[in-house]
């Protein structure tokens, strides 16, 4: 099972295996892209809302690595749509591709060269300059921003 992202069906990317995506990625689409949804819906496209459980797992996966603000609800929901189909997540998202790592869940690229190791990401204040392995709103010691640094970098 293909699970598709939006840029699937904006690439207008083919196979010949069973595919399948979450309603959400309809709200996503315009124009031709919606079209190709609505055809592929209308001759068998499985439409998958992921239980629950399954969405807070895949949020904390995403919080493991750093990914969850990235990431928007129609993205964790299509991660775990894969995750529970047992399927091929179809996308260019490098964040998406990050998390599906994390959950060995396997990933089919579209138009891009996809992320070529796993990253649990490192949060860095703008102002004393500490690092913390979760993301916070705010630095706990001086008060400053955060931004995500890549843990390669480190």
């Amino acid at each position: 099972m293909y699970v598709l992202d939006a840029s699937a069906f904006i690439n207008e990317y083919h196979t010949d295996e069973q595919q399948a995506t979450v309603p959400m990625v309809r709200e996503e689409l315009e124009d031709e892209s919606a079209y190709r949804y609505d055809a592929m819906e209308g001759s068998g496209m499985h439409i998958h809302i992921p239980e629950e459980e399954t969405v807070e797992r895949i949020e904390r996966a995403a919080g493991e690595t750093g990914d969850l603000e990235t990431l928007s609800e129609t993205d964790i929901r299509l991660v775990a749509a894969a995750f529970e189909l047992d399927g091929h997540l179809v996308t260019d998202d490098y964040a998406m591709q990050n998390v599906a790592e994390k959950l060995e869940v396997a990933v089919e690229l579209i138009a891009r060269e996809g992320i070529s190791e796993q990253r649990d990401w490192r949060f860095q204040c703008a102002g004393c300059g500490r690092e913390f392995d979760d993301n916070h709103d705010r630095c706990p010691i001086c008060g400053s921003e955060l931004s995500r640094k890549n843990p390669s970098s480190a």
